[in-house]
């Protein structure tokens, strides 16, 4: 017979080892590297849709033409140009924010926010076509919509995000876009690729030299680090701490190099869990500024009325305590999950959005509405409505957006059916404005107006009551007399800032 060729068990391990991290290690850090470049990726995305967003509805279609021409001298640019800068300044990677009207010999300067005043271009000015947009000039010249798009050349590494801004025939006027600066996403690659690599290297060198001057001492410790990381689950930031903590109930104590492998991998595991807390925390600040963003375009709505004050504010807290009472009671329990009763909360201020679309003289009129005037006011429910629908369009998977729509469209509903725009009746109208209608109605009832002195506390809680059943749902006004404590502290506390800022 031949003789037999045997490869030692030392060697096996030796190889299986090194094979297998090696190809665990390239496999982690391709896709953790892939994660991470493509959340940050879809962060800047986002950024830049809900900014152009931002940026184009500032933009009044109508006086394009005339902001070309005239430019700082023509009606309403000056203001317009201050609400654009305070956008580009919101956040420091919005690099660029410019509006052009795109025709076939260039791109005609509306407004162009470079922060360099030198190289920023004037009202009218004619840009010619960047060679990166060729293959998109077709649809902008039709006044069409274009995905953001990504370049990196003369200007940096950029994300460019264009929206359309629509006249009221439907024409496309000119192109509201914005500027992601993505350079330090360069430099932050780098650097965790090569942190990824430094940790695995090092792994990878630990445990060869183990196995091979250990070898019998590696199988038992091994395969129980194996068994714990064949249940590890990556879905989540709680999922990988889980794995963190089951790693380290393993407690391997050898006092040689297996132990030092135990222990690297245990760092390895912290420092994942550390980087997706990172990123978590990324994304928080981003949810953040996008809120930001909500009471920044619902303050530009308010200030134009001199009627409101802090009105969504002190919507805002009493629609949050209306929420809260009702879900302590156990009504409505199938949508009041603590992430519903988030985006009702968050999306509140834009209840009254659509009043950007009414004219300063119904707004702030010191007397009762004609009937005319009233039909007028009437519409910044559907305005909201289709103000809204279209940052739903442009940012699909914000969930806070469609309760948003809702709040703008129907808070003036009433539970009887005689409410507007629609005319719905009890549990069809939504129910985050259902809860709105009344802390609507009991702020106005509360507060001064122009036109009249605010009611005593009483007299609109008496009204309040009377409603229950005809324009409000009957659950919600108990809920809200439940609370009735918490909704006078916050509407006292409101009271006595508006008495301080008048003595100021």
């Amino acid at each position: 017979m031949g003789t037999m060729f045997h490869v030692s068990i030392q060697k096996k391990i030796l190889f299986l080892i090194f094979v297998a991290l090696a190809v665990f290690g390239y496999v982690s850090a391709s896709r953790s590297y892939q994660y991470y470049l493509d959340a940050t990726i879809e962060q800047h995305k986002r950024l830049g849709i809900s900014t152009s967003a931002l940026v184009a509805s500032v933009i009044d279609a109508d006086r394009v033409q005339n902001f070309i021409k005239n430019g700082e001298n023509a009606s309403g640019y000056v203001n317009t140009k201050r609400q654009l800068e305070i956008i580009r300044d919101s956040s420091p990677n919005i690099k660029y924010v410019y509006v052009y009207k795109i025709l076939p010999d260039g791109c005609h300067v509306v407004f162009d926010l470079d922060p360099d005043p030198a190289t920023a271009g004037k009202p009218g000015d004619v840009v010619k076509f960047d060679e990166s947009f060729r293959e998109y000039l077709p649809t902008l010249l039709n006044g069409g919509k274009i995905d953001p798009v990504i370049s990196d050349d003369t200007y940096g590494w950029l994300m460019t995000v264009y929206t359309p801004v629509y006249d009221l025939d439907g024409k496309c006027q000119c192109y509201a876009a914005v500027d992601i600066s993505m350079e330090h996403l360069r430099d932050d690659s780098e650097r965790y690729y090569n942190r990824l690599a430094q940790v695995f290297s090092a792994l990878l060198l630990i445990i060869l030299l183990v196995a091979a001057i250990m070898a019998h001492r590696i199988i038992t410790p091994i395969n129980s680090m194996a068994k714990t990381t064949d249940g590890f689950v990556f879905d989540n930031e709680k999922a990988l701490a889980n794995n963190l903590e089951e790693i380290r109930r393993l407690n391997i104590s050898t006092g040689d190099e297996i132990e030092n492998l135990y222990r690297a991998f245990v760092k390895m595991t912290n420092n994942s869990v550390q980087y997706v807390t990172d990123i978590n925390h990324k994304n928080e600040t981003i949810r953040k500024m996008h809120d930001a963003f909500l009471i920044t375009l619902a303050d530009m709505v308010e200030n134009r009325d001199q009627n409101t004050g802090d009105h969504i504010r002190k919507t805002a807290s009493y629609v949050e305590i209306i929420l809260n009472e009702l879900k302590r009671e156990g009504v409505y329990l199938e949508q009041l999950t603590d992430k519903y009763i988030q985006n009702v909360v968050s999306s509140a201020p834009l209840h009254d959005v659509g009043k950007i679309n009414v004219s300063d003289v119904i707004l702030n009129k010191p007397g009762k509405l004609t009937d005319e005037e009233f039909e007028i006011m009437k519409t910044h429910t559907t305005a909201g409505g289709k103000i809204i629908s279209s940052l739903i369009d442009k940012v699909p998977d914000s969930d806070y957006l469609y309760e948003a729509k809702n709040l703008a469209m129907y808070h003036h509903e009433k539970w009887n059916g005689k409410g507007y725009p629609s005319g719905l009746a009890g549990e069809d109208i939504p129910l985050s404005a259902r809860v709105m209608a009344v802390a609507d109605v009991f702020d106005a009832l509360i507060s001064n107006r122009c036109y009249k002195k605010g009611f005593p506390y009483d007299k609109a809680l008496g009204i309040i009551r009377e409603e229950r059943g005809r324009q409000f749902d009957p659950k919600i006004v108990d809920a809200f007399f439940a609370a009735e404590n918490q909704i006078l502290e916050v509407a006292d506390k409101f009271t006595e800032k508006e008495k301080q800022e008048t003595m100021l």
